[in-house]
């Protein structure tokens, strides 16, 4: 406790308040130091941050097949857009963003960014692109949405409504990075 509260501001954790236990001559096995830290609750301060996880895989249940196999290539607009969601770190915290990309031209046509990784942000990307092509008066029937395997895009809500609008849903295979490196 004199190491880890006096000396160094309860910043040491385990292996720190090990070492400098030997380097004051006092031999101690680091399992001694790990039981002792655990019963007096000593608590590392921990550097950084740690990153968000994006993708947590939907269940296996009608599942969609990839049919895009990483050919990131479309003959007209609206035939193929991908979509994904990432992180930003803000001095607030992390801001998640979602966001739908044609693949023929390139361009973003929805995206959404919350403080909270829902459904409903990236139902709301897809809405807003959704939207964009009706008040163009486009038509998206047999669209392909190709997406990761993640539970926003796995969710009733999600593909009920590329459904409704008679899109296919495609998704790229499980731990794949490059199944969805357009997005």
């Amino acid at each position: 406790m004199r190491i880890h509260a006096d000396k160094h501001m309860r910043v040491y954790g385990i292996r720190k308040i090990h070492a400098q236990l030997n380097r004051e001559g006092i031999r101690v096995a680091r399992c001694t130091v790990e039981r002792l830290c655990a019963e007096l609750g000593v608590h590392p301060v921990v550097r950084g941050r740690s990153h968000p996880r994006t993708t947590i895989p939907g269940g296996q249940a009608n599942r969609p097949v990839d049919l895009v196999e990483r050919q990131f290539v479309a003959e007209a607009p609206d035939r193929l857009w991908v979509a994904d969601l990432t992180y930003v770190a803000t001095r607030t915290g992390w801001v998640y963003v979602a966001f739908v990309l044609d693949v023929f031209s390139r361009t973003i046509v929805g995206w959404q960014a919350s403080t909270r990784m829902f459904t409903d942000l990236a139902l709301d990307a897809l809405e807003m692109g959704l939207a964009a092509r009706r008040r163009a008066g486009r038509d998206v029937t047999g669209l392909i949405h190709h997406s990761d395997r993640g539970v926003q895009y796995r969710a009733v809500r999600y593909t009920q409504r590329l459904a409704e609008v008679d899109a296919v849903a495609s998704v790229g295979s499980k731990g794949d990075s490059y199944d969805n490196a357009m997005a």
